[in-house]
C-alpha cells in the first residue's frame, strides 16, 4: 500500500513539472506561452512606445499567446546593456549607444527609425553664457558619454574650435538623467544643458535658461534618427515573424502618432508622469512637440556621417562601417 502510495505520489508529482513547463501563467490565469519585452526612455523622442504600450498596438500584431511587458531606462547604456543579456527583446534607443554597442562586438541591429529632432542645448542665466564663443571653461552634462546628444553638442562644438577635457579641452562634462537637468542649472552644478526633449522645454519653464542652439541648428539636428527601433541580431535571424510584427506595432503607433497628435500628447503626458513622477504641463509638451518628427523610416548615410563624427571625437576606437547594422528588411 505504501509502495503504491509513494508512485502515485511520483505520478501527479511528475505531471505537475509537465504542466508548468513552456507557459508562463498571465493574471488572468490563462497561459501565455511567450513573452515580449519592450524597452524605452521617458522622453519625447520615444513617444511611439509610449503609444503602442497605450493602445496595446504590440498585444494585437505579437497575438493572445504573448505577453507583453515593458521596462524604461535612464540612459543608452542601460538600455543596451539590458538587449545584450536578454532583458528586453527591442526598444527604442538613441543611434549613439546602438552604434558603439555594436563597433564593440554586441549583437545588435537597428531595425527602424523612431524620431528625429528634440536636442537643445540651454544655458543658466548665472552661467554668463550668451552664445557659443563663451563656452569654454563652462561645465555641460548629457545623458551619458558618447550618447547621441553628447556626439551631436561634440560635433557641433568641434566645429567651432571647443572640445571637452576628455580630448584635451577645457569644458567639464558631466552625465545625469534629463529629468533632473532644470535643478542642476538652477543649483549651479552645471552651466550648460544638453536635453532631449521635453526636457528642454521643462527648463525653459522651470528656469527661464537661454536657448543657445536649438534642435534645427545643432549637428544632425535635422537629419539624425534621435530614436530607433533595435533588436538583437540573434532574434532577426531566428524570429522574423515575431520581429516583423514589433515593428508593425511600432509603425501603427507612428501613424497613430500623425493622425492623433493631441491624443498622442495626453498619452505622453500620462506615461512620464508614471514613469519619473513629473508631470508635464501641456504648454510644455506643446513647445517640445514642435522640436520632433516621428517616423519609422531610418537615414542610412546619416547614421554614418554621425559615426564617423563619433569616431573623430573619439567615442569609437574603429573607423566605422555599418553595412550590416541598419537592417530595413522590415519596414520596407
Amino acid at each position: 500500500m505504501k509502495k503504491m502510495f509513494l508512485l502515485l505520489t511520483i505520478f501527479f508529482t511528475f505531471l505537475g513539472i509537465l504542466a508548468g513547463c513552456g507557459t508562463e501563467k498571465s493574471s488572468g490565469g490563462d497561459d501565455v506561452s511567450k513573452k515580449v519585452v519592450i524597452g524605452y526612455f521617458p522622453n519625447i523622442n520615444h513617444v511611439p512606445a509610449m503609444v503602442a504600450k497605450d493602445k496595446g498596438f504590440y498585444e494585437k500584431e505579437l497575438g493572445d499567446g504573448t505577453k507583453v511587458e515593458y521596462k524604461t531606462f535612464p540612459d543608452g547604456s542601460s538600455f543596451m546593456t539590458a538587449l545584450k543579456t536578454g532583458d528586453i527583446d527591442a526598444g527604442l534607443v538613441g543611434p549613439g549607444p546602438a552604434m558603439n554597442n555594436y563597433m564593440t562586438g554586441a549583437d545588435v541591429k537597428i531595425i527602424g527609425g523612431g524620431s528625429t529632432g528634440g536636442t537643445v542645448v540651454l544655458a543658466s542665466k548665472e552661467s554668463g553664457v550668451k552664445s557659443v564663443e563663451d563656452f569654454a571653461g563652462k561645465s555641460f552634462i548629457t545623458p551619458a558619454v558618447g550618447c547621441t546628444h553628447d556626439v551631436q553638442v561634440e560635433t557641433f562644438l568641434g566645429e567651432h574650435g571647443i572640445e571637452s577635457q576628455r580630448i584635451g579641452g577645457t569644458m567639464k562634462h558631466v552625465t545625469g538623467n534629463p529629468a533632473q537637468y532644470a535643478n542642476m542649472l538652477k543649483s549651479g552644478k552645471v552651466d550648460i544643458a544638453v536635453a532631449p526633449e521635453p526636457w528642454a522645454a521643462v527648463i525653459q519653464q522651470e528656469t527661464g535658461a537661454n536657448i543657445i542652439i536649438d534642435h534645427d541648428e545643432i549637428s544632425f539636428g535635422e537629419t539624425l534618427p534621435a530614436s530607433v527601433l533595435v533588436a538583437s541580431g540573434k532574434s532577426v535571424k531566428e524570429n522574423p515573424d515575431t520581429i516583423q510584427k514589433i515593428v508593425d506595432a511600432h509603425k501603427e503607433a507612428t501613424s497613430f502618432i500623425e493622425e492623433n497628435p493631441e491624443e498622442a500628447k495626453e498619452i505622453t503626458i500620462k506615461d512620464v508622469k508614471e514613469v519619473t513622477g513629473q508631470e508635464l504641463s501641456k504648454e510644455v509638451v506643446d513647445q517640445a512637440w514642435e522640436r520632433i518628427g516621428f517616423t519609422y523610416k531610418v537615414d542610412s548615410d546619416a547614421v554614418q556621417a554621425f559615426a564617423d563624427s563619433s569616431y573623430e571625437l573619439k567615442f569609437l576606437k574603429e573607423k566605422p562601417e555599418f553595412t550590416d547594422l541598419i537592417d530595413k528588411q522590415f519596414i520596407d
